[in-house]
């Protein structure tokens, strides 16, 4: 069968879309990985049942979850844990977590659970083998966790303000795929029909976790009072997501796998051209007021300390109410969507920009949702040795202009270095003129690379004007890599982030929530410029809904209505 060929409109230039600050502005859309895994869950019929929840009174012990899909199965094993408060924490360094729990291929039997059972505790520090699909940890939220338990063990329902305010009753501080500590490397999953891809595996397991806390708090009120104990309310339930906490460990991600990055944002942008091309129905316009009311009352109830993030919450706000009055008086005609996102890119900021674009990409999902199956690539660049280097040069001086505008010359320019931690392996940020280590800098300013590399590249063309580029790597061996990007990603049009990741004025916070926002977070809550708070699954259906009619329509999730 052939693929539908569906209109499209131009793509947005990768000098608009590639801005470091435009990417920190986005938001969860149907091509988050969140939401596709969602998807595949209910229309496959997905069966998610507890095998095993040997907990005491005080939510202490194991549980676990068979999963079987139409593919094959899998488990889930979850070790819940007292914590002491002197070792709460949600850095890196922590060594105790609330709850650990690893996804699991096939079946675990009484040897294997007793292997898990002495190394998932102890994370990084534990073993394993690839049967292992992913390893994580989570602590509770002190704000929810107790208020919550005490409410349902009185027979009360919680209080939905306090989901609003912290959306969760648990937050992982690591999620781990793709080979770490022994576990299933990424070519594990490559074929995998269930978890093909990119950090499918990783969300489903927050998941399960979203399950097991409120089956967890559930059994812990039963226990407290069993007479009174209520259950917590579906709706309740369906608002409530899974925290995470996330600094700088992943924001090199987005620079070291510029093939994926290019493959994700280019899905998106096409995913955009296809609805801007579309003529509107009365039904798709009443669609799009109703989601813009909802983004405003989610963004209200969205709660940030973090001045920078609530200022642009704040403005977003007020450009969504002008947008809802100037769309009032737009006739439902052909080029309606490319006037709205028109009105964006000339009277809003990117915060509103990005969420216009999300919630555009909600309004076609049959030519929409299909593209969140193409987020996978295969990694890996060839070196073109052969190429001629005054080819290389312009190359690089047509693509990568953008690189060679920044002035290295200016101190403020280097001010960072990322380098490697000794004690936990995981990226750092250092400042160049005060602290030591710059000779250990991690490659991650790409911009300054290329232009070494243009410069070096230069003298050599000065001195032999036909050498091809292998010449210029006997004499230069250290810009292969840098030659290799050059050469993979020079005809990709959004691979590259345009920034200079070096700068004093770069917001490392902005990489976190390009990737999150991928992932499907919202609820983005900075508590600086290099970690995170966010919420995911906030909204989406429960394990006891998968199976029944499904409507893909959880985005923007708000506070439960009626008395609760």
């Amino acid at each position: 069968m052939s693929n539908p060929v569906f209109a499209t409109a131009p793509l947005r230039p990768a000098s608009q879309v590639m801005d470091l600050a435009r990417l920190g502005s986005h938001f969860q859309s149907p091509l988050s990985f969140v939401r596709s895994s969602m998807r595949r869950m209910m229309t496959q019929r997905w069966q998610i049942r507890r095998w095993r929840f040997d907990l005491d009174h005080q939510g202490f012990g194991t549980a676990i979850y068979r999963i079987d899909t139409p593919h094959a199965h899998y488990h889930c094993v979850l070790f819940s844990a007292y914590l002491p408060p002197e070792k709460r924490s949600d850095r890196v360094i922590a060594d105790q977590w609330d709850v650990t729990f690893v996804l699991v291929a096939g079946d675990v039997d009484d040897a294997q659970l007793a292997d898990l059972q002495r190394n998932v505790p102890l994370q990084e520090a534990g073993r394993f083998d690839a049967r292992v699909l992913v390893l994580s940890r989570a602590n509770r939220s002190l704000r929810n966790f107790d208020r919550f338990l005490v409410a349902l063990a009185e027979g009360h329902q919680p209080a939905a303000q306090q989901l609003a305010e912290v959306g969760y009753l648990y937050r992982t501080t690591a999620v781990y795929g793709n080979g770490k500590f022994g576990i299933a490397d990424f070519a594990c999953l490559q074929g995998n029909a269930d978890f093909n891809q990119p950090f499918s595996a990783q969300m489903f397991t927050v998941y399960l976790l979203r399950h097991f806390s409120i089956e967890q708090i559930e059994h812990m009120a039963r226990a407290l009072n069993p007479h009174r104990a209520a259950p917590l309310d579906v709706a309740l339930q369906r608002y409530l997501g899974v925290g995470n906490a996330t600094g700088l460990g992943m924001a090199p991600f987005l620079i070291n796998h510029p093939q994926l990055v290019e493959r994700w944002v280019h899905t998106r942008e096409t995913a955009l051209a296809r609805v801007l091309a579309q003529t509107p129905a009365p039904a798709t316009l009443a669609r799009l007021h109703n989601l813009l009311a909802r983004a405003r009352e989610h963004l209200q109830q969205t709660r940030t300390e973090d001045q920078r993030q609530h200022q642009q919450d704040q403005q977003t706000l007020v450009e969504l109410a002008q947008l809802a009055d100037w769309l009032a008086c737009q006739p439902c005609s052909e080029g309606l969507w490319q006037r709205v996102q028109a009105w964006g890119e000339a009277h809003a900021g990117l915060g509103c920009q990005e969420l216009l674009v999300s919630v555009l990409l909600e309004l076609y999902p049959e030519q929409v949702a299909p593209l969140a199956e193409q987020m996978g690539v295969v990694e890996g660049w060839r070196l073109d040795a052969q190429m001629p280097l005054g080819q290389l040069r312009e190359l690089i001086e047509t693509h990568y202009a953008w690189a060679l505008a920044y002035d290295f010359d200016n101190v403020e320019a280097e001010h960072f270095f990322w380098y490697r931690s000794a004690e936990k392996e995981e990226p750092r940020l250092g400042m160049r003129s005060e602290e030591p280590g710059a000779e250990k800098e991690m490659q991650l300013g790409i911009a300054r690379n290329i232009q070494r590399c243009h410069r070096a590249l230069l003298a050599h063309l000065r001195a032999q004007p036909q050498a091809l580029t292998a010449h210029f790597l006997i004499a230069q061996p250290g810009f292969k890599g840098t030659v290799r990007r050059l050469q993979g990603m020079a005809q990709s049009a959004y691979g590259e982030i345009r920034a200079n990741l070096l700068a004093s004025d770069m917001l490392p916070i902005h990489l976190l929530r390009c990737k999150l926002a991928f992932f499907g977070a919202g609820k983005f809550d900075p508590k600086s410029s290099r970690w995170v708070r966010i919420t995911l699954f906030q909204g989406a259906p429960l394990v006891s809904e998968i199976g029944q009619p499904f409507d893909d329509d959880w985005n923007f999730a708000v506070m439960p209505h009626g008395g609760l």
